[in-house]
């Protein structure tokens, strides 16, 4: 009777766990509805202001401090963004990982860049492994205002315009789509020049030279779309981090749910089995007495 009366206490245990994952689950469902609009209505207009941007930098015409390469001695920042919470899955995991790469082959360089974490976990993990960290952004929730992120995107560009640091790169996790999900590692500052891979895929048109007419001047109309262009790249990182984030843990949290249905199937299955053996055994011994009596 002590095996079954430990099983039982055990169901009632899992059964528990499996309620709270399964609310965890719908609120994670929840959240990655209004996460995921914010993070798709503001790609296209990402995309298409970079690339903007990419062309007009690599015009003779074009003069900017954020599109030439910085020759500063300063190491370079490199933005780590994690979540708050956990019970994500591999999530913090694995931009962690991305982030690492990049920071071991720069310091291999001899130019290890600043560390500057996003979220209590990944701050939390590199204290753990002895990073030390030149900023901690612990106030990033589940909706980050673009107030907040342009103030950032303010400090780094006037950092890299005075030559105090040598670029920005951002480590993230690119939403691609609700199954695909891509731990990046992205340059911020300077701004990049169109890649040649880009030109070459198939479909582009290769030796056409675009000429552009400026209205106002090309000095003017750069100092204002290219901090427009670092806010909003920054901003669209941290909404495709926040949307990952939640179908890390939408998914991770499914697959809680189903492991403790299947451990309530093979509880019940060795309930039975136990209380079949009692019972049998009780049968046994009335028998047996009975036989005895006779």
């Amino acid at each position: 009777m002590a095996k079954a009366r430990a099983i039982t206490k055990r169901r009632k245990a899992v059964r528990n766990i499996r309620k709270i994952t399964q609310t965890m689950q719908l609120i994670a469902t929840a959240r990655f509805q209004k996460c995921f609009q914010r993070a798709v209505a503001t790609q296209p207009y990402t995309r298409q202001i970079t690339e903007m941007i990419q062309t007009l930098a690599a015009l003779e015409a074009a003069e900017h401090p954020l599109l030439k390469p910085n020759d500063s001695p300063h190491p370079g920042i490199l933005l780590v963004i994690t979540s708050n919470r956990g019970l994500c899955g591999a999530y913090n995991a694995s931009v962690l990982r991305a982030a690492g790469e990049h920071y071991r082959a720069r310091r291999d360089a001899g130019r290890p860049p600043q560390l500057e974490v996003v979220g209590k976990k990944g701050v939390n993990i590199c204290r753990f492994l002895g990073f030390q960290l030149a900023r901690k952004i612990t106030d990033v929730e589940d909706r980050i205002a673009f107030a907040r992120v342009a103030e950032m995107a303010e400090r780094y560009m006037q950092l890299y315009a005075a030559g105090e640091i040598s670029g920005v790169h951002v480590a993230f996790t690119q939403f691609v789509s609700t199954s695909s999900q891509r731990p990046q590692v992205a340059q911020l500052l300077p701004i990049e020049p169109p890649r040649a891979a880009a030109a070459a895929r198939p479909g582009a048109t290769t030796g056409i030279r675009h000429e552009f007419e400026f209205s106002p001047a090309p000095g003017e109309l750069l100092a204002r779309l290219i901090p427009e262009a670092v806010k909003i790249r920054l901003f669209q990182a941290f909404n495709d981090a926040i949307v990952s984030e939640q179908v890390a843990r939408m998914v991770a949290m499914k697959a809680a749910t189903d492991a403790a249905g299947e451990m309530l199937k093979f509880l019940t299955r060795q309930y039975n089995r136990a209380r079949q053996t009692q019972i049998t055994t009780e049968l046994a011994d009335i028998v047996g007495g009975a036989n005895a009596v006779q």
